[in-house]
């Protein structure tokens, strides 16, 4: 295992670099380069966690329920029974990683503060539609905070939240508010396949979704 390690890490940062051409523009670019330093590094460094507090969402509805723990899941203050607002089934998606089941999606926000020193959600507005019974879609229009080789960093994003009888079962964070790439177009289909490597490789290095002993 060990002697896999640094051909991980390798393919980590490739595939990566290979996901900088895709999406281009300053702030993603900017991330971008900060995940592949982390990736290249095994996700070694550490970063203080994050206690700011952001203005609670307005009362009534899943949403409500919801949110609390999501300021957590993005403020790298997350602990295990943050994710239980998932389906086991749940995807997340975002420019960088495509996760499947909550363990992927575990992996995938565990690694925030081995990659960044610091993230959190600083401000939002939340609105709730139903889709159908038990059906609802969330649309978070926020502003997500990171500190970028030293440097502050503010990323406007929409969060698209798919829920079905109180679980979220599709989690979409579209940076710069711009839709991910389209499935059905050879790039669409180049980008989910580099998403699709980056995730399982940070899988892998995260400890495939482990809780670390600080988040048990």
């Amino acid at each position: 295992m060990q002697a896999a390690v640094p051909l991980l890490l390798d393919g980590a940062a490739s595939s990566l670099r290979r996901r900088a051409i895709v999406v281009d523009g300053g702030v993603n670019k900017l991330l971008r380069q900060q995940y592949i330093k982390a990736a290249a590094a095994g996700f070694s460094s550490t970063a203080a966690m994050d206690d700011g507090k952001a203005s609670p969402p307005a009362a009534g509805g899943v949403a409500e329920r919801i949110m609390p723990h999501l300021l957590n899941i993005y403020g790298s203050r997350a602990t295990a029974p943050d994710f239980e607002i998932y389906a086991p089934n749940a995807t997340f998606e975002d420019p960088l990683m495509r996760a499947h089941g909550v363990q992927q999606i575990k992996s995938s926000f565990y690694a925030l503060p081995k990659v960044f020193g610091e993230s959190k959600i600083v401000e939002y507005t939340i609105q709730e539609n139903p889709t159908g019974p038990g059906k609802a879609e969330i649309l978070i229009d926020n502003k997500q905070h990171y500190k970028v080789f030293g440097k502050p960093v503010e990323l406007t994003t929409l969060i698209r939240l798919q829920v079905e009888d109180g679980k979220v079962v599709s989690h979409q964070d579209w940076w710069d508010k711009k839709p991910l790439k389209n499935r059905d177009t050879v790039v669409g289909r180049m980008a989910e396949v580099t998403r699709r490597g980056a995730m399982l490789l940070t899988h892998a290095l995260m400890g495939f979704g482990k809780d670390p002993p600080s988040h048990s």
